[in-house]
């Protein structure tokens, strides 16, 4: 009688045992879903964009991205607060137009874009930018950001655009600060830039910008190496929304094919 009680016992202790040592394969298949979605989120970086390739003393990839899932969850935060794109939309709509007016007209004096030109806007919101562009004359003109504002602005990531090779004449930027992989951005301008093309990117030099930044920028150094196929056109400072140097480039070889 004795030996058929402790025999229950025995079959408990190993199955306790047993549930023990299979808890961290459990946990293990419990986090699979998360980080499945963590490999389709990157899956259109190339191994050549990670964060180390692009830093340096004068480029700071900011921490705390634990993944390209969460960076983006991040700038969504930003592109759909409804009081920021009312505010975009309403009060700061002309005020803006009016100044990027000033901008584009000024390149466009200087023979850096045309009536002809075909222009891409990349991190364009709302598209303040490309109705700019269009007043100027500008017409085919088209903005890109994750999230799309028709008829101005359609969806796109500037890490991964959704553009073919050799497309636009022109291509400008205010956002550079937001690219979490800077040579992916810089990179896919190159792409999806004509030979000869023009792009134009307005940068906070020595100065932090706003909390959903994903880098910091301290000197002109870092952008001219990572515009690899371009050329340095000019260097200027601009009051520009927080924002003080433009750096213009012209694209001067041919395109790689995007892999």
């Amino acid at each position: 009688m004795k030996g058929a009680q402790t025999k229950p016992l025995v079959i408990s202790k190993y199955f306790v045992l047993s549930l023990f040592f299979s808890l961290p394969f459990i946990l293990l298949l419990s986090l699979r879903p998360y980080y499945h979605r963590f490999s389709t989120a990157t899956t259109n970086i190339p191994p050549s964009s990670d964060k180390s390739n692009s830093e340096s003393a004068d480029l700071k990839i900011r921490p705390g991205y634990t993944s390209y899932e969460r960076y983006i969850k991040k700038q969504l935060n930003k592109t759909l607060d409804p009081k920021l794109r009312k505010i975009w939309t309403t009060r700061d709509w002309d005020r803006k137009i009016q100044v990027f007016s000033r901008f584009f007209d000024g390149l466009k004096g200087e023979g850096l874009i045309s009536t002809e030109s075909k222009a891409l806007c990349i991190g364009a919101r709302v598209g303040q930018e490309v109705e700019a562009l269009r007043k100027i004359g500008v017409l085919d003109s088209i903005g890109m950001d994750l999230v799309p504002y028709p008829p101005l602005v359609v969806e796109g990531d500037f890490h991964n655009q959704p553009f073919g090779n050799n497309t636009f004449d022109f291509e400008f930027s205010n956002v550079f600060d937001h690219a979490l992989y800077p040579e992916r951005f810089v990179a896919e301008i190159e792409r999806t830039l004509k030979p000869g093309g023009i792009c134009v990117l307005h940068v906070a030099l020595s100065r932090q910008t706003d909390k959903y930044s994903a880098n910091d920028l301290y000197s002109v150094k870092p952008l001219k190496a990572l515009f690899r196929r371009s050329t340095v056109v000019r260097v200027g400072k601009i009051d520009g929304f927080g924002l003080d140097t433009e750096i213009v480039f012209r694209k001067t070889t041919s395109t790689i094919q995007r892999s």
